[in-house]
């Protein structure tokens, strides 16, 4: 493969628009709009796109395809530091590459959204100059897949509450404990895992990270099955894993400093997704025609609702991703874009359960009835993925509005 050489003078915006635009008609098929009519192709909806084992490494095999060729033409990592594979280009060409590729049809890069989009930016920041070195162009490349190993099942929404041990031990450290609720666990390589050192500390001071192969000896995981019937999620167990201290992430007891780059890149990731997952106002539009519900004065009200919040939502999304890709660090004003995901969400959950009454808990075989039931059920998940609502709330309270922090228990 042939890798573009990175040059003291980079290209311009329209010179690189050209040479990716080159790339991709040399690679990629031109993507064919399919206005699908009510009734045609496949009804489901839902939050996550839920495969089993087979459909899932399928998938992956097609992402690592197309990310390798990728990146080996210079699209890979093109905002990135060139020492690690990347082009050192500013975000404008990425944003200009995003919107070509946007045009092909390429496979979903979904695999690496964690990896990526959470993990990759804190090995950046934390993590020795040989540990970047040996993981970020792998990531970036999708020789690797990269998992958050953050929540527990005591701890809940409490990270700092934490109870994952790492032990020192020379040169090494041990770890024991149990994880919960991770992404992708199935098929990564590497995590990143936040775990208490120092019991004696308080608890917000005594967490370290680390990066752990997720093939060592001792790490196991474990599929969780959800009300929508699949298995997108996991638990992992570690019993006495050993981590090399060249693979901690910052200083020992300053993990939290650690996981608060990537709690603030997480919600960057899920804000910037779909303000409704997989749902658009056209299916809801026609749904309500389908059931003769187009000309009621409430459906339509809460239609609007979901439009207007969604609209408001992407656009306050679009004003603070617009400033990490200026290299500005992620403010706490992404928590109100995860925020507006779930209050979103809920809002059209709330509406096809008010249309479709009896239709959405009983499959009489209508297309694009039951179909939403997956939605709905899923939906819960959505309020506790990259922090809950409640904590969302506070950190938009006390970091956005400066409101005084709730007294302690």
């Amino acid at each position: 493969m042939t890798t573009l050489s990175v040059t003291s003078v980079p290209p311009s915006e329209d010179t690189f628009a050209e040479e990716a635009l080159a790339f991709l008609t040399g690679h990629a098929q031109p993507k064919v709009e399919v206005t699908a009519e009510w009734g045609e192709g496949s009804d489901r909806v839902n939050l996550l796109a839920e495969k089993d084992k087979e459909e899932q490494a399928t998938d992956l095999r097609a992402a690592q395809e197309w990310r390798r060729t990728a990146f080996d033409a210079g699209f890979g990592w093109i905002t990135g530091p060139p020492e690690f594979g990347g082009r050192g280009l500013p975000a404008s060409f990425e944003r200009r590459y995003q919107a070509l590729e946007a045009g092909f049809d390429v496979p979903s890069q979904a695999p690496f959204s964690i990896g990526l989009g959470m993990v990759a930016p804190t090995i950046l920041a934390h993590a020795r100059p040989e540990v970047r070195e040996h993981y970020l162009r792998k990531l970036w490349r999708g020789d690797i897949v990269a998992c958050q190993l953050f929540s527990e099942p005591v701890a809940g929404s409490d990270l700092a509450g934490l109870q994952t041990r790492a032990e020192r031990d020379g040169d090494e450290w041990v770890l024991n404990g149990q994880k919960v609720w991770t992404s992708g666990a199935q098929f990564s390589d590497i995590g990143e895992i936040i775990c208490r050192t120092d019991p004696a500390a308080p608890k917000h001071k005594g967490l370290t990270a680390f990066i752990v192969d997720m093939h060592a000896p001792g790490v196991e995981v474990r599929p969780l099955r959800q009300m929508t019937g699949s298995a997108s999620f996991n638990e992992v167990f570690f019993t006495d894993v050993r981590v090399p201290d060249s693979h901690r992430l910052g200083d020992v007891n300053n993990g939290w400093a650690v996981a608060l780059t990537t709690l603030m890149n997480e919600r960057a990731s899920i804000g910037a997704g779909s303000s409704v997952g997989r749902v658009n106002t056209e299916r809801l539009i026609s749904l309500l025609r389908h059931l003769g519900r187009d000309h009621d004065p409430l459906a339509r009200q809460r239609l609007a609702d979901v439009y207007i919040n969604t609209k408001v939502s992407s656009y306050t999304s679009q004003r603070a991703l617009a400033r990490v890709k200026a290299g500005q660090a992620p403010g706490p004003e992404l928590s109100i874009a995860k925020l507006s995901l779930t209050l979103n969400t809920r809002r059209v959950c709330e509406l096809v359960s008010m249309v479709l009454g009896p239709k959405l808990i009983a499959d009489g075989g209508e297309w694009g009835t039951y179909a939403w039931s997956e939605l709905v059920v899923g939906f819960p998940a959505m309020r506790i993925a990259g922090g809950t609502d409640e904590i969302m709330r506070n950190i938009i309270g006390e970091r956005v509005l400066g409101l005084p922090k709730e007294p302690p228990a």
